[in-house]
């Protein structure tokens, strides 16, 4: 094959990569710079008083402060959504190598009683919210939804299925991102005070009281960071992933319930609404999202390993690997994060859809937090 066919061939390849690069090296810079910071702070340089912060909330924190004052160059998006997700993703998948399917399963039968009743309480606490703000019912269940699953990914999941609005789903989705990033930056705090001596139950009150999956690996990543107890990470995780697997059960009963009240009538609006979700995304969300899925082939991959190779050097070697690779992965796609956050969005969704988002979100992690609580006590 010619030079000039070799070029015409990598073509679309190297006009993608062109594009995502420039953006993903901010998100990198940002990161490095985030780490810096945080390593400057905890040590007390320059005379000041030592304050200990973790980098990942450094870097969300810097994100956020970059986004709002200085704003998002143009040629960086490209990159940044790839950090967001591809990277943000990958990093939540390798999360994985931390476990083993006997510690996952203990852990999530830990987990499932809290998990299962804050999903609950999200869902009719969202109800009655909604009733008392009179929020639009289709919206108020993507806000239920995106507070009680998984975030984001179950809003446009969702969307589709109970035939909601394009702006329903941008409002839903804007109250996750918002109120998630508050509480990813605030309860690693809350977890210190009440679970010091338990990151087992720390992580599974980050992964049962937060929105976003990556809300909650952020928020574990601080709460790891700052108490020096990485097994929150792993509690964290699965504690998310029973809220994510629920998204399997809970589309076709919203399918049912929109079907049943509304037969079978559609409005334009509606269904260029769900049109517009499944052509963003080429089909509609998988059911269950690809890195939930990696999340539990790497839990395998480790299991396996450690039962065939549990002494040998290379393998260690490759796990820590995978340890290091997943830290550098999910704080990239942390500040991709915080530069995504928009504090401009707040006033544009209305002062009702905002108190709703803050209800359900305070409900939904006052009963994580008094539930996990009362795991920590009866616990041996």
């Amino acid at each position: 094959m010619s030079a000039a066919a070799l070029r015409r061939a990598f073509a679309p390849a190297a006009s993608a990569l062109s594009q995502v690069v420039p953006g993903l090296a901010f998100a990198v810079a940002l990161a490095l710079i985030a780490r810096g910071l945080a390593l400057g702070l905890a040590a007390g340089s320059a005379g000041l008083p030592k304050v200990p912060l973790s980098p990942v909330m450094c870097a969300v924190a810097l994100g956020m402060l970059w986004r709002n004052t200085l704003g998002v160059p143009a040629w960086a998006r490209r990159g940044l959504h790839w950090a967001m997700h591809g990277v943000l993703r990958t990093g939540i998948a390798l999360v994985g190598l931390r476990l083993t399917l006997a510690g996952a399963t203990a852990i999530a039968l830990t987990a499932l009683p809290v998990a299962v009743t804050c999903l609950i309480v999200a869902l009719v606490a969202g109800a009655g919210i909604a009733r008392a703000l009179a929020v639009p019912r289709r919206l108020a269940l993507l806000l239920a939804v995106g507070t009680a699953v998984c975030g984001c990914t179950a809003v446009v999941a969702f969307s589709p299925v109970i035939r909601a609005r394009h702006a329903e789903t941008a409002f839903a989705v804007t109250c996750v991102v918002l109120f998630g990033c508050a509480a990813m930056l605030c309860y690693p705090w809350v977890a210190a005070r009440f679970f010091a001596a338990s990151p087992l139950h720390a992580g599974i009150f980050l992964g049962t009281a937060i929105h976003d999956t990556s809300q909650v690996i952020g928020a574990a990543l601080i709460y790891s960071q700052q108490a020096a107890a990485p097994q929150a990470l792993a509690a964290a995780s699965v504690a998310k992933l029973l809220r994510n697997l629920s998204i399997a059960a809970l589309m076709p009963a919203a399918a049912w319930l929109m079907r049943r009240e509304q037969g079978s009538e559609q409005t334009e609006e509606q269904a260029g609404a769900a049109r517009a979700v499944g052509g963003a995304l080429g089909t509609r969300p998988p059911v269950v999202p690809l890195f939930v899925l990696a999340f539990v082939g790497f839990i395998a991959v480790r299991t396996v390993g450690d039962t065939l190779l549990a002494a040998a050097a290379p393998w260690q070697a490759l796990v820590s690997t995978g340890y290091t690779v997943s830290d550098l992965f999910l704080t990239c796609g942390m500040t991709a994060v915080g530069l995504s956050v928009s504090f401009s969005d707040m006033w544009r969704i209305g002062w009702r859809l905002l108190a709703a988002g803050l209800g359900l979100a305070t409900v939904v992690g006052a009963c994580s937090l008094l539930l996990s609580r009362a795991l920590l006590h009866l616990s041996p």
